[in-house]
């Protein structure tokens, strides 16, 4: 009996100094795939040779594996984030319906009277805020207006610049039919969340998302104390002369463009976003998160779907939920895997380049997805 007691023991302790043993050389492989795609990052901000910017992060759960600047960044570099400015949109409905201010499937015409001045809307049924928030609402991407101040007017007047250019805009397709990608269809949730929580969008953003998560260098518009830390952007190009005019002006010239493309921040700022997506916060609760990781689109895209303000993506083995960004000279992506928890944040401040941010981000969570 002592012998088989005995024997028993030397296997559990073998058994037990083995899984250690291969629990270690995972980690050592996650370690080495993760130091590989920083060296592959570095490596091509020097080559696109026009002294960019990149910065990045890389988080498992609600840690952080690496953060990291290349170029003329620090790690309290300032980029723009474009649009994964639509992922804080459709956070902030999740979270007005679970205060009880709205539903997903109310009409919008309730909220928001002015919708109804849109070209032919009354050839269709009314726009829900879902549709909005899914690119099913069948409105054109943009507006089709000429006014100077709907393509270029000031931050402070975003809202009367939208209301000017909802009489231009039309439909491409009918409501809730299928996917179709709309900027100003954003634009118009926002206001209508603006409406329904009787707040200026932009402080709504601030009291919901930002100041509960700490997000200190996020903002709609950058601070006077704070502009010497936004990195300079660099439209055209590769083959074009480099543009830096048009990425100034654009600080101050948006139109309608706020919660469709407005926020600026940091790669440490978006982890804390990224955590609040997974759950790691209290600002959702789990019946919400696992709404925003669920296609809510009607028609099934080609690996690809869309949930309200983020992007859905399932292929061998992995499920990913984010969004990309792009503004003139400024580029970023935001992905992480929901099963495993990995996250990818890539920030930089031209809009071509080497890295492929959605290719790289999506290879990053495959490989070390699947060592889970």
């Amino acid at each position: 009996m002592k012998i088989i007691l005995a024997l028993t023991i030397v296997l559990v302790l073998f058994s037990c100094k083995e899984s250690v043993k291969e629990n270690e050389n995972t980690d050592q492989i996650k370690d080495e795939i993760i130091k590989n795609f920083i060296t592959l990052i570095e490596s091509d901000v020097k080559d696109d040779n026009i002294e960019g910017s990149v910065s990045l992060a890389i988080i498992h759960k609600d840690s952080t594996l690496a953060l990291k600047s290349f170029g003329n960044a620090d790690l309290n570099t300032i980029f723009r984030i474009g649009s994964i400015s639509k992922s804080f949109a459709g956070f902030l409905m999740m979270q007005l319906q679970q205060d009880g201010l709205l539903d997903i499937n109310d009409l919008v015409e309730k909220y928001l009277p002015e919708i109804k001045l849109l070209a032919d809307y009354h050839k269709y049924p009314p726009i829900t805020l879902k549709q909005l928030a899914t690119h099913t609402s069948g409105l054109d991407r943009e507006s089709r207006s000429r006014d100077e101040n709907v393509r270029s007017g000031s931050i402070t007047e975003w809202e009367s610049n939208l209301i000017r250019a909802i009489p231009e805009t039309s439909f491409r397709s009918k409501p809730g039919e299928r996917f179709g990608y709309s900027n100003i269809g954003f634009a118009i949730l926002g206001l209508t969340l603006s409406k329904i929580a009787n707040k200026p969008y932009i402080e709504l953003v601030q009291e919901k998302i930002l100041r509960p998560l700490e997000m200190n260098n996020t903002y709609y518009k950058i601070p006077d104390n704070q502009k010497e830390k936004l990195a300079k952007g660099m439209a055209g190009g590769p083959t074009a002369e480099l543009d830096y005019e048009r990425p100034k002006s654009e600080q101050h010239e948006v139109g309608y463009r706020i919660p469709n493309g407005g926020i600026y921040s940091t790669p440490s700022d978006m982890i804390k976003f990224m955590n609040a997506c997974m759950g790691y916060s209290t600002l959702l609760n789990p019946n919400s998160i696992e709404i925003l990781q669920t296609t809510q689109t009607p028609t099934i895209r080609l690996r690809s779907n869309y949930s309200f303000g983020f992007d859905l993506y399932s292929d061998q083995g992995i499920n990913t939920v984010g969004h990309g960004g792009s503004n003139p000279g400024y580029s970023a992506h935001f992905e992480y895997e929901k099963d495993s928890q990995y996250g990818i944040i890539l920030m930089r401040n031209y809009n071509f380049g080497n890295t492929n941010l959605d290719l790289r981000s999506n290879s990053l969570l495959r490989k070390l997805s699947l060592m889970e």
